[in-house]
């Protein structure tokens, strides 16, 4: 009694109130709660990596992040646009519905309608056709080489579903469309979606027919987020929870210590990052007849004025890579010289400032998250300080993901930050369609400053027509540099990442890519 009294007050204090233990059970604390039970509704890679657990695509990346079949059994390249998907038999939805082409190319559907959030996933997709129940061909622009890096994350929906519930429609969590699959579920996965009650706990259940051999030993996961650091440790120390995705750095040493603890750390793909708004007025400011931040003086002063060291030290723990590049060294694509940073030089940063006509300074709006990347919050508020040294006026604006994200995508903003991990691609064609593109059909989704530049986007584009590797990644590694050049973004670093384990938990896969997949965990017994 006196242990779960204990744990009941942990998490009282967190606003919530976690389950016991029942075996096979693991009770999971994430930082934040997903977004939506709907995978196209926002392209947040937490929410994609719970529901992973419940839907799945095409294909999938293993342990070891290699391509290998899922619905899909095979595949073949029939001519340049065409590829031809062979579609595994016998699948079952959690419903009991049977899994067929149909629910395939409903699911294409859905995904790239133009108002998906998620289209920018599928950057080549042109259309999709039926062959027969289990074979599906689909048409993408001519020669593109990275559709099945694309597939890993587009989830298949069951097309009966869909229109028995009339969830065809995309929703949109940014702008505030929902539908049925906003707050339901039904997907072919390891796990099935039993409850759910926003900010407060998502149940899922083993899906005992699952169709690919089960390797963990887990049959029931509690998803109860803990938003407070400090009682998210707690419930650690205390039994009370059995995993965390997100360990605070500060509390790493104390974690270690404990014997029934285990911390897994390394460096992620995800690199933080800047974004500029280029809009011809600024979005709040007091210059109020043009956009200082399209001038590459005032975007340098901003670079030069950030002590990326001293974040990584004080603000990271020592546990971030400080960068100049958009791209982690692990992401096809990077080369050394995207590395190379403007330096620390607060000095040169107020001559730019007074060269571009603003010897005093400007204010702005500067949007930053509380929940989304590692230690969000701290970074924004030490950048504001360094800022505000060369006398610049940052308006610090702060809230949840889902709220700020919604800005963004709405261009309610002057500076902000991003996270890009160049997921599911793992290749930089990634951040480059999606976030440096202009916004052009499926390219430029979340260029969120509105940047254009024609260079890049003929270099992007030619990119995505070209099979050779080398001459792909060649192109890609040049538009980088261009980026770097224009001082579009300010990067800031590769993010750490850092999970914990109970004493509950014999093992759990962490791979560079951040996504837990516990149809690989297992349990002590």
């Amino acid at each position: 009694m006196v242990a779960w009294r204990s744990a009941a007050l942990a998490a009282a204090l967190a606003g919530v109130l976690i389950a016991p233990a029942n075996a096979g059970t693991l009770r999971w604390a994430p930082q934040r709660d997903i977004v939506s039970m709907d995978p196209y509704s926002f392209g947040d890679t937490f929410t994609l990596s719970v529901l992973n657990h419940v839907y799945e695509g095409l294909v999938r990346y293993d342990d070891k992040l290699q391509i290998e079949p899922a619905l899909a059994e095979s595949w073949e390249v029939i001519n340049p646009t065409t590829w031809r998907f062979h579609l595994r038999k016998g699948v079952k939805y959690h419903d009991g519905a049977d899994f067929t082409a149909d629910d395939v190319l409903a699911s294409l559907k859905r995904v790239s309608d133009p108002t998906s959030p998620l289209r920018g996933n599928v950057p080549s997709y042109v259309s999709s056709s039926k062959v027969d129940d289990y074979t599906v061909d689909i048409i993408v622009t001519e020669n593109y080489p990275l559709l099945l890096n694309d597939l890993t994350n587009i989830h298949i929906f069951d097309q009966g579903w869909l229109v028995a519930n009339k969830a065809e429609a995309p929703t949109d969590v940014a702008k505030g469309v929902e539908g049925y699959a906003t707050s339901h579920a039904n997907g072919t996965g390891p796990f099935k979606f039993i409850s759910r009650k926003p900010d407060a706990e998502t149940v899922f259940e083993v899906n005992p027919n699952w169709w690919d051999t089960r390797k963990h030993n887990v049959d029931r996961i509690v998803m109860t987020p803990i938003t407070s650091a400090a009682t998210r440790v707690a419930a650690l120390i205390s039994g009370e929870i059995d995993f965390t995705n997100q360990a605070p750095l500060q509390d790493i040493p104390r974690l270690e210590a404990s014997s029934d603890l285990k911390v897994l750390s390394n460096s992620e793909l995800r690199t933080i990052f800047f974004v500029m708004n280029q809009t011809p007025k600024a979005f709040e400011s007091d210059v109020t007849d043009k956009n200082p931040l399209q001038d590459i003086k005032v975007r340098q002063a901003l670079y030069h004025a950030i002590d990326a060291d001293a974040i990584q030290k004080v603000v990271m723990a020592g546990l971030s890579r400080t960068t100049g590049s958009l791209v982690s060294p692990a992401i096809p694509g990077y080369v050394p010289e995207l590395d190379k940073r403007l330096s620390y030089d607060p000095e040169l940063a107020k001559k730019l400032l007074a060269e571009a006509g603003y010897p005093d300074g400007f204010s702005f709006s500067f949007l930053c998250r509380n929940t989304e990347f590692v230690n969000e919050e701290q970074i924004c508020q030490a950048v504001s300080a360094m800022w505000a040294r060369i006398g610049l006026r940052p308006n610090l604006n702060l809230g949840p993901t889902t709220i700020q994200d919604a800005k963004f995508d709405a261009g309610q903003f002057d500076v902000g930050t991003l996270g890009w991990a160049n997921e599911p691609m793992i290749d930089s064609y990634s951040i480059l369609v999606q976030v440096v593109h202009s916004k052009t059909g499926n390219a430029g989704v979340f260029n969120w400053g509105g940047w254009k530049d024609a260079e890049i986007d003929a270099l992007i584009d030619k990119a995505g027509a070209t099979v050779d590797r080398d001459e792909r990644l060649a192109m890609q590694a040049k538009a980088l540099l261009r980026a770097n050049e224009l001082s579009m973004f300010i990067p800031v670093h590769q993010q750490p990442m850092a999970w914990a384990t109970g004493a509950n938990i014999e093992s759990v896969l962490q791979l560079s890519d951040n996504k837990p997949r516990h149809w690989l965990t297992r349990m002590a017994e």
